[in-house]
């Protein structure tokens, strides 16, 4: 410990004061959480300049634990402060992010998930220790409901309006009564959301997750299209035999056991003139080129639910940083011929890969 004399001494000061920050943000991510399933940011989305008092009104919380929950609001900028007045507001520009579940940029799922995430640490240790992981059956069933929130925002302004159109000749397939299966369908958002714009489709969900299915069977008869969509629970072994024109996986080779082999699976489910879209994560394999925003982010969760998921299996372990160049050796040796990365701006955190046979 004698080197600690020896080192810059203001650059100790300055990394230990990060190391707060980062800790105040971690916590400050369970209040976030809180904000987020109380409806708080709800609560604040008009705009409208409110005492603690007045939250507590309209909302029939404790004001206490409010008063504490806008002070760690306030200190992280996430609404403002006026010591005059003693009111907080939220800036308009926030409303899209944190309170519209409709918006493009909503973060509710993202939100949930970090405590889901953040609760599994102890048992993912024993892992670092003892090597296997942690399956999904460990994880808390919040943890399903905070994925469907997060890429809800994909289904909703992307997948029928950008991503599907963008594909060669599979829209056209789609609204004259093309078949359709998605793979790792979890809550079934995108098959419902496919059903809805192609009513003339045949589409098929499948996922090994049966709590899962459950809810994309709930969901859809919600929706009212339970007579249109068919969801099963199975592996992508259970698809030999099965053609469709159009297959999907939103994030979901990257958590495989055996990705490779569920690759060659999904080959064998596509159609000689049929298109597989692969959405994984936009990230790379080599870590410098990770060395922002998503890395930061990804990097955790991969060690906490999509490596630890596959090695709990005795699986691959790809975790989320797969690549571009991975998935194209893949997709070459799972038989597919082309691949092609499809352009899209925005979101930027997914990666849009067409597959033909």
């Amino acid at each position: 410990m004698s080197n600690v004399m020896e080192v810059d001494k203001a650059k100790v000061q300055q990394f230990s004061a990060r190391i707060m920050e980062d800790y105040g943000n971690t916590l400050r991510g369970a209040m976030l959480y809180i904000g987020d399933q109380l409806g708080l940011f709800k609560a604040l989305a008009d705009g409208e300049a409110v005492t603690l008092e007045e939250l507590a009104q309209k909302t029939g919380y404790n004001a206490r634990y409010l008063r504490e929950w806008l002070g760690s609001m306030a200190t992280g900028n996430y609404v403002t402060y006026d010591a005059q007045t003693r009111r907080y507001q939220m800036p308009a520009e926030f409303v899209p992010v944190l309170a519209d579940e409709d918006s493009p940029y909503f973060a509710g799922g993202i939100i949930q998930l970090s405590v889901p995430f953040v609760s599994m640490a102890p048992k993912v240790i024993e892992a670092f220790r003892n090597g296997g992981g942690c399956a999904e059956e460990a994880f808390p069933l919040e943890t399903w409901k905070g994925m469907e929130r997060m890429t809800m925002p994909w289904y909703k302004h992307y997948l029928v309006q950008h991503w599907i159109p963008s594909l060669d000749g599979v829209e056209e397939k789609l609204k004259t009564g093309g078949s359709v299966l998605d793979f790792g369908c979890g809550a079934g958002l995108a098959a419902i959301t496919m059903a809805k714009a192609y009513p003339e489709a045949r589409i098929v969900g499948c996922d090994f997750h049966l709590p899962s299915i459950e809810l994309a069977r709930a969901n859809a008869e919600a929706a009212g299209v339970g007579d249109r969509v068919q969801f099963e629970v199975n592996d992508s072994d259970a698809l030999r035999g099965q053609q469709f024109d159009f297959v999907t996986t939103f994030v979901v080779i990257h958590d495989a056991t055996d990705p490779q082999q569920m690759l060659k699976d999904l080959r064998a489910a596509t159609a000689a003139d049929g298109t597989y879209l692969m959405v994984e994560l936009n990230l790379s394999e080599e870590l410098h080129e990770n060395m922002n925003l998503f890395g930061r982010v990804m990097y955790p969760q991969s060690t906490l639910y999509c490596m630890t998921c596959s090695l709990s299996h005795g699986g691959a372990g790809l975790g989320a940083f797969m690549g571009e160049k991975r998935a194209r050796q893949m997709a070459e040796a799972a038989g597919f011929s082309h691949f092609r990365k499809v352009p899209s701006a925005w979101p930027p955190m997914p990666a849009l890969f067409e597959l033909k046979p």
